[in-house]
């Protein structure tokens, strides 16, 4: 009897090369993971060592370079929120209806001009709309409307964020809205239905794992983004939901630590990665809620 053994030694050396190369591939990801979560945890126990837990996920200040020093994470916390809940605000219905155009009103030729042009968004750096943000949205679109807005706010950071984001939703309900069988909308068709009725009581209930997915995913994104961030938010660490307030994101705090002149091994270095491990926590989260989300509705639907 021929065994699995046996026809693994019989497959080709420049097969069984691939395998190997696949497999190599695999195990170097979950290494890196594993090796960032297992950094990450050691120093944050050590920074939780000498600040305490309560300071650090109890205070409501954050001054981690002027005395006296102050390690209240809650300030970046909400910034961070502050910035992304604008963004998905922003960029949720943008994207969405880009999706349902492309998907159920675009026709062919003019679905290939808009998504490509439409995903070139996502290929900007973000930089330029940091510096678009606090050249042009903050002085000459915002300004008018509130005079007493600050140069740095976290309303321009969530509008910047918000358009990054928008080619991310309208891609993925795009995908998600023509993955949904022909069958149902047809059947709402012979019902007498109009095309707006199909798609709102038809089509888009049955594509909402996708779209509530999109959106998660473009929330962890506008959790995660930096420079546009850095430029147009700024740096000032402050417990509030003011947009028209200057705040600092966790991941404006992880770059000032890294791009300045803080010492290795200093409480002020350590608090990197303690911010890096909340910012992580707050991501991976998302992600676990946006796998559920997609599986309950994949249930009903």
């Amino acid at each position: 009897m021929t065994t699995a053994a046996d026809l693994t030694a019989r497959r080709p050396a420049s097969e069984r090369l691939i395998e190997v190369g696949l497999r190599a591939a695999a195990a170097v990801g979950i290494l890196t993971t594993v090796g960032l979560i297992i950094v990450l945890l050691y120093e944050t126990v050590e920074f939780l060592a000498l600040v305490g837990p309560l300071d650090f996920f109890g205070g409501t200040k954050w001054s981690p370079s002027i005395t006296p020093y102050a390690w209240g994470v809650w300030p970046l916390i909400t910034g961070t929120m502050l910035v992304s809940g604008l963004a998905i605000l922003f960029g949720a219905p943008l994207g969405l209806l880009a999706g349902i155009y492309l998907a159920l009103y675009a026709s062919d030729r003019v679905r290939n001009i808009v998504k490509p042009t439409l995903e070139m968004i996502a290929g900007i750096p973000t930089i330029v709309l940091g510096f678009f943000a606090i050249t042009v949205i903050t002085p000459q679109l915002l300004k008018p409307i509130f005079p007493d807005i600050g140069g740095f706010n976290a309303l321009a950071g969530g509008i910047v964020v918000g358009i990054l984001i928008t080619p991310l939703i309208a891609s993925l309900s795009d995908d998600a809205l023509r993955a949904v069988p022909r069958a149902l909308g047809e059947g709402a068709y012979a019902m007498g239905a109009t095309k707006f009725e199909v798609i709102r009581s038809a089509i888009v209930p049955a594509a909402l794992s996708g779209i509530f997915a999109s959106l998660i995913l473009a929330l962890s994104r506008a959790i995660g983004e930096t420079m546009a961030v850095v430029l147009a938010v700024g740096a000032n660490p402050q417990l509030t939901l003011d947009p028209r307030e200057s705040v600092q994101t966790m991941t404006a705090f992880i770059v000032a630590v890294s791009l300045g002149d803080t010492p290795a091994g200093s409480i002020q270095f350590k608090a990197l990665f303690a911010v890096g491990a909340v910012l992580f926590t707050i991501t991976f989260l998302l992600n676990i809620l946006s796998e559920r989300i997609v599986r309950r509705f994949r249930q009903v639907y």
